[in-house]
Formats: structure tokens, sequence, C-alpha cells
């Protein structure tokens, strides 16, 4: 059971960052140009944080302190991680363990600390670990506030042009090729059936194998989305067609992105 809200405790505030994860040079923009002004200055003043992971996040606060300052120097900010097994198997299941272990997280909060969720790119607890962090707070009795930023799913789907009515995100395709072709088609039938749009990612390093496996398995007139780079102003690129006019482009035309972040979409 719910305790009843606290207000003597911390707040867990949501805090998305920057889809340029892992990128350097030109395309790493000034960060106000990724993230509102308002959840820069909530960042700015906390001091707690639990992460995915403890590098990216000084990397990110360090780009916070160049803009805002923080409340706590980079070298007193508390960082703790969420256990391996939330990265590797995913945390939204209930699990005793991972539970008990996030309520461990939590505890500055209910010493009155409020405190920031990160993951390593976009919003915590959607597509990445956290979600385990946002039950124990419910549970705990702590109010949860999720920031505004980017949300890389959402982003893709408004432009795709598919269905934004019904949708369904459905994570990582398999990476066997035939388990994964199989996959493909179940997402297939389900998309032209019910008009339900389905939504996938891929590791970058494995975008032009899941897009050629797409091309392969789908049908002709099947509708494709793909969205490159998104929260990269100098580099985003979406397409949305037909795979059969995907084949197309594919035979003349060469210079996709594929290694940037990608958001891949089947619908009708």
């Amino acid at each position: 059971m719910n305790e009843i809200l606290d207000t003597h405790k911390g707040t867990l505030y949501l805090v998305p960052t920057p889809l340029d994860f892992g990128c350097t040079g030109p395309e790493l923009a000034a960060i106000d140009q990724l993230l509102p002004g308002a959840t820069l200055a909530v960042a700015s003043q906390l001091s707690h944080w639990i992460t995915e992971n403890a590098k990216s996040t000084r990397a990110f606060l360090k780009r916070v302190e160049a803009l805002r300052g923080l409340a706590a120097s980079l070298q007193a900010q508390q960082i703790s991680e969420l256990p391996r097994a939330a990265h590797k198997k995913g945390d939204h299941a209930p699990d005793a363990a991972i539970d008990a272990a996030a309520r461990a997280l939590l505890a500055p909060a209910l010493a009155g600390h409020s405190i920031g969720l990160v993951s390593e790119a976009g919003m915590p607890a959607i597509a990445d670990p956290g979600s385990s962090v946002v039950r124990a707070a419910h549970a705990l009795g702590l109010a949860v506030m999720p920031l505004s930023g980017p949300v890389s799913l959402m982003l893709a789907l408004a432009a795709s042009g598919l269905n934004g009515q019904n949708f369904a995100f459905v994570g990582y395709a398999p990476q066997e090729a035939t388990e994964r072709a199989r996959r493909l088609r179940e997402l297939e039938t389900l998309a032209l059936a019910s008009g339900q749009t389905q939504i996938l990612i891929e590791t970058p390093y494995r975008n032009a194998a899941l897009l050629q496996a797409l091309l392969q398995t789908l049908q002709p007139h099947t509708r494709l989305a793909a969205c490159f780079g998104l929260g990269l102003p100098a580099q985003q690129r979406c397409l949305s067609m037909a795979v059969l006019a995907w084949k197309r482009l594919l035979t003349s035309t060469h210079g996709l992105p594929l290694s940037l972040p990608c958001v891949l979409l089947i619908g009708r």
C-alpha cells in the first residue's frame, strides 16, 4: 500500500537528457537548444541523482554547469547507479530484489533531498531503465515529477505520418535473422489489420541490418518510416514511404545516416 504523500520528503524528478548522447564535435549543440529552460533550472538545483551511468550523468551535469551553474560542485554531486540487472534486462517488471534496490537508492529523498532520475539519453523509464525507481517512489509516498524534454519515440511518431491515435512501442527486434523476420511479419500483420502503428528502436550499429530486414520482410505497400538523429538539429532526417518506394530509393540513393540513433515505424 502506498504511503500518504509527505511534503517533508524530497521529490523524485524525472530529468530528460539530450538525445545527442555519445556524439562529439559539431553535432553537439548547446544544451539550452535541446532542453527547456525550466528543466535546466531544476537540474541545476539538484545534488542527488539516480542514473543508468554515472559517467554520462557527470557529462550532462558539466553541460548544465557551464550554462546555469550547479547548487553543489560537480565533485560534491551524489550520483548512484541503478543495479546492473536493471541495465541488462530492464526493470519494468515487478521484482523483489530490484524493488529493494530502488527503495535503497531513494533513501536521500526520505531524508528530504530531492533526487533526479536520468538515463543515458531521453526520458528515463521510457525505453530505458528507471521504472523500478518510479514505482518505489510512489510506494514510499514521494512526489514524482516528470520534466519536459525530448522523447524520440513521440518525435518520430509525429514526423512519420502514421497513426498517432493508436500506436505501440515494441522495443527491439530479435537479432537472430529467422526470429527477427517472424517478429516483423507479426508486427506488420497487427499494423495492417488494426491500424496500430508499431514503433521499434535499435542500437545504431545494427540499424543497417534492421532496415534491410524490414525491406526484405514487409509487403510492398506497407508504410515504413525511419527517423534518424532526432534531437541533433544539424543531422535530423525523417523519411516515410511505402516499402516499394524505399527499395527504389535505396537502389539509387546512398548516404542515409545509419550510424545515428534511429526510430523505425510500421503502419498503413
